[in-house]
């Protein structure tokens, strides 16, 4: 692999395909939407690849399908654990479920209900933590250690990486040429596989990555070419609630993302329920990130091909109805 002065490239595009055809046959080839309204309003050709369609509502079973599926025979015997405010949970529990192999998955305590329902659902033993008292990492880590399973983070891993983007290589196959690719970011994980996909597929693509502006380190860690990290941001998207991108992701997203840009959450729920009521797709806040970012004008995209990913529907009803009322 390459080596950047931020660190070494651990994933290529060599690797995305090889993740692609694993997890062929097991995930979804999501849609991809357009809508006349959204192209007359930003002047763009837009495509939303919709991986709130994908198997247990997000992209995140593209990334931990791949990782379990490249566990050794011993370590899928054992067992893996992994840590996660939902989706990525979902995902792996899933996973285990269709590869046989058992999964523990440690979440937050005030994870939507929603989602910690599904994760139980699919069969995986859920451990709840405080994160106003206990570090998610070093607790998941010290379970791990103690009952000896395979740890599966939610993005800082080769494997997931590959996964993930293979989310943009779909899109780019579909719909051709892209000038811009906007995608969600937390960890980095689906920002800088879809970036490899974009840069391999459409070399003159900038893939841009989209965060909220109370969890902006991603974009302050590009901006400052160093490693920077928010705790417990309380912003709506749950699922960019990370504490920092990684020692995978963040060396590539220096080397393959072009630019960053935040979105405040009225914006976020502006977005998000306009997706809900003009292209009737049920989309949680997270997966909204790219899109927000589109259509509050972060972006000119005038007379541009522009590719949006929407990762994830995985949203609590009822929390959703009452923003909806304090919106209006």
């Amino acid at each position: 692999m390459n080596s950047t002065d931020f660190g070494p490239l651990l994933v290529s595009y060599e690797d995305v395909a090889a993740a692609a055809q694993r997890i062929a046959g097991q995930a979804i080839r999501t849609p991809v939407m357009t809508s006349t309204t959204v192209d007359a309003r930003t002047g763009a050709k837009v495509f939303f690849k919709c991986e709130n369609f994908q198997r247990m509502g997000a992209f995140k079973f593209r990334g931990a399908y791949n990782a379990l599926s490249l566990l050794t025979p011993e370590e899928a015997k054992r067992g893996v654990l992994a840590y996660s405010s939902g989706n990525h949970a979902q995902a792996v529990a899933l996973a285990g479920r269709l590869l046989g192999v058992k999964a523990a998955i440690v979440m937050p305590m005030d994870a939507p209900p929603v989602k910690v329902e599904a994760t139980r659902g699919y069969g995986a033993e859920v451990i709840l933590y405080d994160k106003h008292t206990a570090d998610r990492e070093t607790f998941a880590r010290k379970i791990a250690a103690e009952r000896g399973l395979a740890l599966i983070p939610p993005f800082d891993h080769p494997h997931v990486v590959a996964g993930q983007g293979t989310a943009a290589k779909e899109l780019i196959e579909e719909v051709g040429q892209l000038d811009y690719l906007l995608v969600c970011c937390g960890g980095g994980g689906l920002l800088s596989g879809c970036a490899i996909a974009a840069n391999a597929l459409s070399p003159n693509c900038k893939s841009i990555g989209v965060e909220p502006e109370l969890g902006d380190d991603a974009t302050r860690s590009f901006r400052t070419k160093t490693l920077q990290s928010c705790h417990n941001p309380e912003t709506i998207a749950d699922g960019a609630r990370t504490h920092s991108m990684g020692k995978v992701t963040f060396p590539l997203v220096m080397a393959y993302v072009a630019d960053m840009l935040t979105v405040n959450d009225a914006e976020l729920l502006r977005t998000m329920f306009w997706l809900w009521e003009r292209m009737k797709i049920v989309v949680e806040p997270t997966g909204a990130l790219a899109a927000a970012a589109l259509l509050e004008g972060k972006l000119d995209a005038k007379g541009k091909r522009v590719g949006v990913i929407v990762s994830g529907g995985n949203v609590d009803l009822d929390w959703a109805a009452k923003q909806r009322v304090s919106t209006q």
